[in-house]
């Protein structure tokens, strides 16, 4: 008998994994693959100003590590990270108010692998997860991938409203609430410290862990501190606080950190040990290296006046710029702003346009877990100079004149 063409053909391979493909990719990313020609003033990104980098400094402490301890520098690590950062880091945390042991320290590949970290640690598929609206982008991507069901909190221009959260924690029994109380990740917005101490006292008494993702707060350039909400007594037990090197030293060397209760924290060193076994030696003593031999307070001052100065150079061009009735945010620090054009704009729909005058922001609606708001978009203020932000304003309001086809 002679074999048809079907059995010699090849079997289809499996599926992706459910999760994958439900999560989507990331906006912000097909933005900026889009836009990486180099006329395009891009608002779209999360990116610092790499001019503003101490790449002498960084390249000092590589060069010191590599020289000085290369067999170490270049060896496996521990999964917990290596014992002069944790040393480092837990002495920044303590100076800012809230007293920190190396061993409460886990260091992770950035602050976003923190997440998913925290993700396997502490979801089961149809886990119900709290987070503010909007929402950093990337934080419901990895709670998506861990299957959890996503709830929006109610909020205001101060951010989450604390009575909401204590009612859907009643209601939804979630396992975690997601937030970014500093400089806001999309907003620039600041949970101020009332609402702060609230918080933490909503979690105590409904039982709910809180992650606290502070990527921006050292970026301040006017106004005062904010105490963590993790340095209130009632959530220290159950308040998960992340931080990165990402925004104010540089993202490239992929140094994040996260502080946890100790059972959480084991959790996380076991799914860490599976997802890439230790964030790289090298890097890891670098920084370390580079904050005992620098003074890094002091860098962070000179970028965030940078930062503080390139803000101002977008507020003064907005009102020129969106159209008659938008608003719009005025952080404190950090590197967003969120603006809102008028009933009936679709910020998502008049992109196109937008890229077309070399310009570009992002849409707003990806940054909600319900009911995106079409008018929405975010504006980075910090990759680029004053001159060039107000040039790329210039474009964006000749850009939104344009009438629709």
């Amino acid at each position: 008998m002679t074999a048809t063409a079907t059995e010699h053909a090849p079997a289809a391979p499996p599926p992706l994994a459910a999760r994958v493909r439900s999560a989507g990719g990331s906006v912000v990313r097909d933005i900026l693959a889009v836009t990486a020609r180099p006329e395009v003033i891009n608002f779209a990104g999360g990116l610092p100003a790499p001019e503003l980098f101490d790449a002498e400094g960084v390249a000092a402490a590589y060069q010191a590590v590599l020289t000085e301890t290369p067999d170490r520098a270049l060896q496996y690590s521990t999964t917990e990270g290596e014992p002069a950062l944790r040393a480092a880091l837990a002495a920044r945390t303590g100076a800012r108010g809230l007293p920190t042991a190396p061993d409460d320290l886990l260091v992770t590949t950035g602050s976003q692998q923190a997440l998913s970290l925290l993700a396997t640690a502490l979801l089961e598929p149809g886990d119900t997860v709290l987070v503010e609206n909007p929402c950093y982008l990337a934080a419901l991507q990895a709670f998506t991938l861990a299957g959890a069901r996503i709830v929006a909190v109610p909020g205001d221009e101060d951010g989450v409203d604390p009575g909401a959260l204590d009612d859907l924690v009643a209601r939804e029994r979630p396992k975690l609430f997601y937030t970014v109380p500093t400089f806001q990740n999309p907003t620039g917005r600041t949970l101020p410290a009332d609402r702060r101490a609230a918080v933490a006292e909503a979690a105590a008494r409904r039982g709910v862990w809180i992650v606290e993702d502070d990527p921006y707060g050292e970026l301040r350039f006017e106004g005062a501190r904010v105490p963590w909400i993790a340095s209130h007594e009632p959530a220290r037990d159950r308040t998960v606080l992340l931080g990165s090197f990402s925004k104010v030293m540089a993202p490239g060397l992929r140094i994040g950190w996260l502080r946890a209760p100790a059972a959480l924290r084991r959790a996380c060193a076991v799914a860490k040990q599976a997802a890439d076994l230790h964030t790289p030696t090298v890097n890891q003593l670098a920084a370390a290296r580079y904050l005992t031999d620098r003074d890094l307070d002091a860098h962070v001052t000179r970028v965030a006046t940078a930062y503080g100065a390139r803000r101002d150079a977008m507020l003064t061009a907005l009102p020129d710029v969106l159209p008659t009735g938008s608003r719009w945010t005025r952080p404190g620090g950090g590197m967003f702003l969120w603006a809102r054009l008028p009933d009936g704009h679709d910020t998502t729909a008049l992109l196109p346009e937008v890229l077309r005058h070399d310009v570009a922001y992002v849409p707003g609606a990806p940054f909600h877990a319900t009911a995106p708001d079409p008018a929405t978009l975010r504006l980075c203020f910090v990759t680029h100079t004053p001159d060039e932000i107000t040039e790329g304003l210039h474009r964006l309001g000749e850009a939104l004149r344009v009438p629709a086809a």
